[in-house]
Order: C-alpha cells, then sequence, then structure tokens
C-alpha cells in the first residue's frame, strides 16, 4: 500500500473535513501518498486528482461542508464508466480508496474493486442517520443541534404571538432527526416516515389534547416529500379550524460547523480507514456499534436504508406533552 485516494460523494454533512484531515495526515504519517478526487467520483471520471499534504487539510476540521467537493456523478454506476476510471487507478498505481457518503457512495466503491479496482474503506456521512450496520453517522449530530436552535428560536415567537407551528426537517426514509429533535424540543407531536398518522388522526389527537394549549410544535420528517408540511396544514385548518405555519428547515441542516461529537467521531473513523487498508481490509466500512468503533461489511444494496424500529421515544413523548 503505497498510495491511496480520498473522495466525498453524494450530500454533504458536518464533520466530512475532519475525516478528511485524518486520512490525510493518517495516510502521510505511515509513510503513503495521499490524493483528494475533486467531487467525488467525478473527479476519477474527470481524472481530477492531486496531491493532499498534511497542510492541504489544515484549519479544515471547523468548517461544515466538504473542500473536496461533492457530487452524484451518475454516470458511475455504468460499468464502462467504471472500467474507465479503474484504468486511471491502475496507470496511477492507486492501492486504496476512502470513500466517505451514504449508501450510494458505498455501493459505487464496492463495484469498482469487485471489478478489479483498488481496496476500498468507506466511511459513513449522511444527516439522516440511516446507513444500515452503524449506529452513527458523521452529520448526524451536528445537523439535530442546528434544528433544535432553529425550534427553540420559533418556540419564543410560538409563544408570544400564541402560534403553532409545523417545523419540517430533513429525513427521507427515517426519522431519527424528527425523534431526536422533537424530544428536545419538545413538540408536542412527531411526525416519522415509521410511524405515521393519518390526518384524521391527527386531528383528533390535536383536538382531544387535555390541556389547552395556545402554542404547539409539530416536527415533521420530510419523509421523501419535502414541503409536505404545507399540504398538512392546510388540511388541518380545514378538519380542525387550527391554523399552523410552517417552517421548513431544509438544507440549513447540513450545513454550519460541526459539533464536538462529529469532529472526535469522524477523526477516529478517517484514522480507522487508513489503518484498516494497511491492514489489508477491503469492500467494508467504519462503522459505530454499541458504543464501539470496528469495520464491518459494506450494507447489502438490496437492502432499504436503516430506520426507526422502536417507537418509544415518540411514546414517551406523548406522555412529556400532555
Amino acid at each position: 500500500m503505497k498510495k491511496i485516494i480520498v473522495l466525498t460523494s453524494g450530500g454533504d454533512a458536518p464533520g466530512m473535513n475532519a475525516a478528511i484531515r485524518a486520512v490525510v495526515r493518517t495516510g502521510r504519517y505511515y509513510g503513503l501518498e495521499v490524493y483528494g478526487s475533486k467531487s467525488g467520483y467525478q473527479g476519477l471520471v474527470e481524472q481530477a486528482i492531486f496531491a493532499l499534504e498534511p497542510k492541504s487539510v489544515a484549519n479544515c476540521i471547523q468548517h461544515g461542508g466538504t473542500i473536496l467537493k461533492a457530487d452524484r456523478c451518475v454516470s458511475f454506476y455504468e460499468k464502462s464508466t467504471r472500467d474507465q476510471c479503474r484504468a486511471f487507478l491502475t496507470k496511477e498505481k492507486i492501492d486504496g480508496l476512502v470513500v466517505i457518503g451514504g449508501n450510494g457512495t458505498f455501493r459505487g466503491a464496492a463495484l469498482l474493486h469487485e471489478e478489479g479496482g483498488p481496496a476500498v474503506i468507506g466511511i459513513p456521512g449522511t444527516i439522516d442517520n440511516d446507513i444500515q450496520g452503524t449506529d452513527y453517522t458523521i452529520g448526524f449530530d451536528t445537523a439535530r443541534n442546528t434544528a433544535l436552535e432553529a425550534i427553540d428560536k420559533i418556540r419564543d415567537t410560538a409563544s408570544s404571538h400564541n402560534h403553532n407551528f409545523l417545523v419540517e426537517v430533513m429525513g427521507r426514509s427515517s426519522g431519527f432527526l424528527a425523534v431526536d429533535v422533537g424530544v428536545a424540543g419538545g413538540a408536542e407531536i412527531i411526525l416519522t416516515p415509521e410511524y405515521t398518522l393519518s390526518i384524521e388522526d391527527l386531528a383528533k389527537k390535536l383536538t382531544l389534547q387535555k390541556r389547552h394549549k395556545l402554542s404547539s410544535i409539530i416536527v415533521v420528517a420530510e419523509a421523501n416529500e419535502p414541503g409536505r408540511s404545507i399540504k398538512i396544514a392546510e388540511q388541518l385548518k380545514q378538519l380542525t379550524d387550527l391554523q399552523y405555519r410552517v417552517c421548513i428547515l431544509g438544507h440549513t441542516q447540513r450545513g454550519g460547523s460541526p459539533t464536538t461529537l462529529d469532529r472526535v467521531l469522524a477523526s477516529q473513523m478517517g484514522f480507522l480507514a487508513v489503518k484498516s487498508l494497511l491492514a489489508g481490509t477491503t469492500s467494508q466500512m467504519v462503522v459505530m456499534q454499541n458504543g464501539q468503533m470496528s469495520v464491518a461489511p459494506f450494507p447489502d444494496p438490496n437492502m432499504p436504508s436503516r430506520t426507526v424500529t422502536d417507537n418509544s421515544l415518540i411514546e414517551m413523548n406523548d406522555i412529556l406533552c400532555l
């Protein structure tokens, strides 16, 4: 193992820069040549790779986003494109690849290796925390803190004017963000993709509240339908005569300076990724399971994303919000 490449692919997540920094400096410590690929797999397609020195990652750990840029390279799913990339990596004598991203990123890396490409190790990075096989993904803690800060501010306005709010957070198929933010923010109701409520049941729940509230907040996961809270607000107005204002947090959750937790875990994951490559490991990802960091096989591409399977926090919140 002499040369490795690190790339970030898919959606950005706070803490990716800490992982990049760890990969570069760990690799250099062990005598590896470390390269970056611009805009994820697109950099391999365009042969846009560049050397990374320890000073290349100076003062990046506190910044959100990714200094390597990120993109969803659709053409990489074509074998002919991967064949071209593999030939390029062979010509450049690249021995290892560290990919930081989500399920699509890992799928591409696994295919590249299976078809004769370099050894690959993945680092899970997505604010949805929805990758099978790991309890935690880089960016999740920062995103939930960003969303919680917004909800705290919204509650100030809600209380001042006796307003009701629907606050929509990210989470395409998983409600991890909605659950944590809803509980921590004192939301009256939490709506996730896994534990749905019909609009009729939601309306009934609101009208039968034991304690009359002058203001309230409902946290809604986008559930692969960004902006769905607008429709919910319109339906609630028709069924209950309650007016709900809508606040869609959107991409604000993906940006911002990463929290201490994201920086520390991302640094550990980047360090372990390089150590794993040096140990001869491939087609695996760094994972956090039961508080312990290790490596495990890439998720089965035929399996759905990780979802909330325990609704105990939602049930607890139903009691605490009474």
